[in-house]
């Protein structure tokens, strides 16, 4: 269009030209003919002059017409995309870091980052041939979980992860929080809280299992609402709960708490805590308590109860612990009383274990963060040229199931550990155990239930 409009100027001003070049040499010829030609005449030629004009500007309109019409059928260049906007001043674009996986935070307040972990485990098993249990080798994936945590602007946070082992997925974690400063509320599927052993996480225990008593009284994450609260050395833990989710629906209901103090002594961080436990339990429950020999991959349980009719469990526990540059000690005990109807006497069973480790590598030192057991971060991982982390471990592990005419075993264990941490995210554990059984569940031939069993466990893990 703006070129059909300069065309236009431009015929327009050649007409013009025209008809002033052709008045003038017309006005200058009248000039010189005007004494000698009559004005008629002269009126005559200036008409054939101005139609002669009319003409010209004729078809030059014409030509024109023919221009725009040709310019019109001539498509449009195409307009190039719009660059995309930047970002406003106030909108900061995600940032992505990785610690084992990567996570991603946004200035506004969200988080998210993936996680898992995976342990393979292998050994040997060695029972009394005489009992004709099962024994020898054993393997296992003993865990196989991915999950997502993160953040939610407001103080709110989130965790949810799966196991994936035994051929079918089964919920573990599952819950949100709110954080304000010291208070932490969570609600969902969590670990209640029953002491620092079953509470450290099994990615950092100096044992490929935990000791006897936590598996033997079932601990495990239930469905609750539970409070904790944390100011200076100080820790607070409370909740109320029902069963887990996989034993959902249910009327069993249980209270929990638990207290720390945790001061400093120079460089020496010392722990101090107790627990107290509470279930109430639906009309026509049991309950039994048994245990596998320090290992899962084996079925054998050497300790186990019969099914006991109860209404009621009542737990506690007291724990304690030392971290001093390469070395740690820690000892935990538990007494697990069952409300029997019809017993005389309610029974009450214990179990606790003792333990002493120590780095052979310097500069390593195992973590410890709110109450429980942390990461090993080695000081000179393989990945980067060093050794990683070496540490030995010992433990003794009791657990007593006899009590009130109810004869489940009782357990003297005899543990040792290798643990070896190559990089943050990797380990490898060794493990021995002797353990001593009486009144176990399995008879000898000549009756006796006093007999002794060897266990090694190796597991592989890989975590994220």
């Amino acid at each position: 269009m703006a070129f059909s409009r300069m065309t236009g100027a431009l015929a327009q001003g050649l007409i013009a030209s025209s008809l002033l070049v052709s008045t003038s040499a017309t006005a200058q010829e009248t000039g010189r003919t005007m004494t000698s030609a009559s004005p008629e005449s002269e009126i005559a030629a200036l008409r054939a002059q101005v139609a002669a004009l009319e003409a010209q500007l004729a078809t030059l309109s014409a030509r024109l017409d023919g221009l725009q019409a040709s310019q019109a059928e001539v498509p449009a260049p195409p307009v190039p995309p719009a660059a995309p906007a930047a970002p406003s001043a106030g909108a900061a674009a995600p940032q992505i870091s990785f610690a084992g996986a990567p996570q991603v935070r946004q200035a506004g307040g969200w988080s998210f980052k993936p996680f898992g972990r995976l342990n393979i485990d292998a050994g040997l098993t060695d029972l009394p041939e005489a009992l004709g249990r099962s024994d020898g080798f054993g393997s296992e994936m003993r865990r196989m979980r991915l999950g997502v945590e993160g953040e939610i602007p407001g103080g709110f946070g989130y965790k949810a992860e799966v196991d994936f082992t035994g051929g079918a997925a089964e919920l573990t974690d599952a819950y949100v929080t709110y954080r304000d400063g010291g208070l932490t509320l969570t609600a969902g599927q969590h670990n209640n809280f029953q002491g620092m052993e079953e509470l450290t996480s099994s990615r950092w225990s100096t044992f490929i299992e935990r000791a006897a008593f936590t598996d033997a009284f079932g601990f495990e994450r239930r469905l609750g609402l539970s409070a904790q609260y944390s100011t200076g050395d100080l820790l607070f833990q409370a909740g109320v709960f029902t069963d887990n989710v996989e034993d959902l629906p249910a009327k069993n209901w249980s209270m929990d708490a638990r207290a720390v103090y945790a001061p400093k002594l120079g460089e020496t961080q010392l722990h101090f805590g107790a627990s107290v436990h509470r279930a109430d339990l639906e009309a026509g429950s049991t309950v039994r308590y048994r245990q596998r020999p320090l290992v899962h991959f084996t079925s054998e349980r050497p300790l186990a109860t019969p099914n006991i009719a109860a209404s009621r469990q009542f737990g506690g526990g007291v724990e304690a612990a030392l971290l001093s540059g390469r070395w740690h000690a820690n000892a935990e005990a538990f007494w697990q009383n069952v409300t029997v109807p019809g017993l005389a006497a309610d029974p009450t069973f214990f179990g606790g274990f003792v333990e002493v480790g120590y780095y052979l590598t310097n500069g390593d030192s195992r973590g410890y963060r709110s109450g429980k057991w942390e990461r090993t971060r080695p000081a000179r991982g393989v990945d980067a040229g060093g050794p990683g982390a070496w540490q030995i471990n010992l433990r003794y592990d009791y657990l007593d199931l006899v009590d009130a005419g109810i004869t489940g075993g009782q357990q003297d264990g005899y543990l040792a550990s290798l643990v070896w941490v190559p990089t943050t995210y990797t380990r490898l554990t060794v493990n021995y155990g002797h353990l001593e059984y009486s009144d176990a569940a399995f008879a000898l031939p000549g009756g006796s239930r006093k007999w002794n069993a060897d266990v090694l466990g190796i597991r592989g893990q890989v975590d994220f």
